[in-house]
């Protein structure tokens, strides 16, 4: 089974099962009948809030560097880093996570952690918290201090993906002007935090073992599509993978809807011949319908066999019932297989929306990827 990790550590790949093909359209009907970075990240923890310094001799040099190295070491030690090589100005969106981990301090209450990321990974930011001190004033003081410590402006927007934060969070944000977006699109501090549970807390001297997250991700039971939302046909597809990076491409120079998601930063290395399973939504009001999803923070599609339907993930605990169909052996068998090639490329997929099945054009492009949720 493949898996995600950080560059440069890659996805190995399974091809996609031959008992199935998704390039031609189903016919099934509706139920009413992202800038990719191209920076190279070193390993996480490995970044620390140590800024080198010039020295005059090689003996000074030599001591810092091993400074550098035991801090970097260290599991207790907090995150201040900035790419010198990164435009502070072009940093306008953060990912944040402010929620305890499965650390004890001194007095036996868990620790509390702000992580901070942009999607490239050029910025990040850690700071541990005593449980006592969570509210939106600590953490609004804390995104100011971030702002200053680094010397990059406050951003425009903040992703975070936890519901159980969203009043801290986003009374945090709007005092400062930032506008708070709850979303489960934050890939690169979603697998920052299984990097960080791996090689920090685990390694932390107050870790606790087998201790369960005190803000678990919530999986609601899926809810009716909104009438703004429905097409007229849908059909499993695939494309190559060097065709889905073309429509990814497109999105930086073709005014239509969607998202990306930052391939070279995932490790995610597949054949460009490779087909990628995706889902094609085909509607009259292809341009309208596109422009609400536009605005949904869509994160992934699931093909739930047990229910005939695909269920469509938005924002941050939304499940819609997005399509339903006969369940036959068929149609079950063609469902199934389509999870199996999602599952094979790493949880990579797509969604896409057009005027007509059979247009070679998108009104909107999606690139969608399966996560499991964080350990913490």
């Amino acid at each position: 089974m493949a898996t995600l990790s950080f560059n440069p550590t890659r996805i190995p790949h399974k091809p996609i099962s031959k008992t199935a093909s998704f390039s031609k359209p189903s016919e099934l009907l509706f139920p009413f009948s992202l800038k990719p970075s191209k920076h190279h990240v070193k390993p996480l923890h490995l970044q620390s809030n140590i800024i080198t310094k010039l020295s005059v001799s090689t003996q000074e040099e030599e001591v810092e560097t091993e400074k550098e190295d035991l801090e970097e070491d260290d599991p207790t030690a907090e995150t201040v880093y900035l790419d010198q090589e990164t435009d502070p100005d072009s940093i306008v969106e953060w990912e944040l996570d402010f929620c305890s981990r499965p650390i004890l301090d001194v007095r036996g209450k868990k620790v509390w952690e702000l992580v901070v990321c942009d999607d490239s990974l050029s910025l990040q930011f850690t700071k541990y918290f005593p449980n006592n001190v969570i509210n939106s004033i600590t953490l609004k003081d804390a995104i100011v201090s971030i702002s200053v410590d680094l010397g990059v402006p406050l951003p425009e927007r903040i992703r975070f993906f936890r519901s159980q934060m969203l009043t801290i969070i986003t009374k945090a944000c709007k005092e400062i002007g930032i506008k708070p977006i709850p979303s489960k699109r934050c890939i690169s501090l979603l697998l920052w935090l299984e990097e960080r549970y791996e090689t920090v807390y685990t390694r932390h001297p107050g870790f606790q073992k087998g201790a369960k997250p005190l803000l678990a991700l919530d999986n609601p039971f899926p809810m009716e599509l909104p009438d703004n939302l429905f097409g007229e046909k849908w059909a499993f597809v695939q494309l190559p993978f060097s065709a889905v990076r073309e429509e990814i491409a497109s999105l930086e120079t073709r005014f239509f809807f969607g998202a990306s998601l930052d391939l070279d930063l995932l490790g995610i290395e597949i054949d460009d011949k490779t087909m990628i399973p995706g889902l094609a939504v085909a509607s009259s009001r292809a341009e309208p319908l596109a422009a609400w999803m536009n605005g949904l923070e869509v994160v992934a599609i699931e093909a739930d066999t047990s229910r005939a339907c695909l269920i469509l993930s938005v924002g941050i605990a939304t499940r819609y019932v997005y399509a339903t169909y006969k369940k036959t052996p068929v149609t079950t068998a063609e469902a199934e297989a389509w999870e199996a090639a999602k599952k094979a490329c790493g949880g990579l997929h797509f969604l896409a929306i057009q005027n007509d099945l059979d247009s070679d054009d998108c009104v909107g492009f999606w690139l969608l990827l399966d996560l499991p949720p964080p350990p913490v």
